[in-house]
């Protein structure tokens, strides 16, 4: 995995979390299969806050390809946010680049880890790929028009 570390200043999604108890393994840290956890609960819980109805669309969106980048340690009862970006939208699959960050008492914010997390929508019968509805797209594509003019301009920084 070869992505960039995350600026904060360029995440326009947030989604706050509590690192639970039981989210600890015996080194007393979150165990790493835990981060795919929060990926998962963030993108979900961000589109169902923006998204009343989520659980009654047309498809559903089935998590196909993850990765995950540690930097530092999280722990019972730490406070995370995790920043959500759209790195790609397609017809029928979306990619987000999630990054958690350790949430401090001022506000400040620590890099814990980040990622990749791809969704494909697909018809619940058939569980066969389908367009991504209106309704989602709606949603995602602000935060991915965004990511396009900053990819834009680091890729006008490499070839210039």
């Amino acid at each position: 995995m070869n992505l960039p570390q995350p600026d904060p200043a360029t995440i326009h999604a947030w989604y706050d979390l509590r690192v639970r108890l039981g989210d600890e393994d015996h080194y007393a840290h979150v165990n790493n299969a835990v981060y795919y956890e929060y990926f998962d609960s963030a993108v979900n819980g961000w589109l169902a806050e923006n998204l009343p109805g989520v659980r009654g669309l047309p498809a559903l969106s089935l998590v196909v390809a993850s990765s995950c980048r540690f930097v530092r340690e999280v722990r019972f009862p730490d406070r995370l946010r995790v920043g959500i970006a759209v790195e790609r939208l397609g017809r029928s699959s979306v990619t987000y680049r999630p990054a958690i960050f350790l949430l401090g008492a001022g506000e400040e914010l620590t890099l814990c880890a980040y990622g990749e997390f791809v969704h494909v929508y697909v018809d619940p019968e058939t569980r066969r790929p389908v367009p991504i509805p209106a309704e989602v797209r709606a949603v995602l594509e602000p935060s991915a028009a965004d990511d396009a003019e900053e990819l834009i301009a680091a890729a006008r920084k490499i070839f210039t």
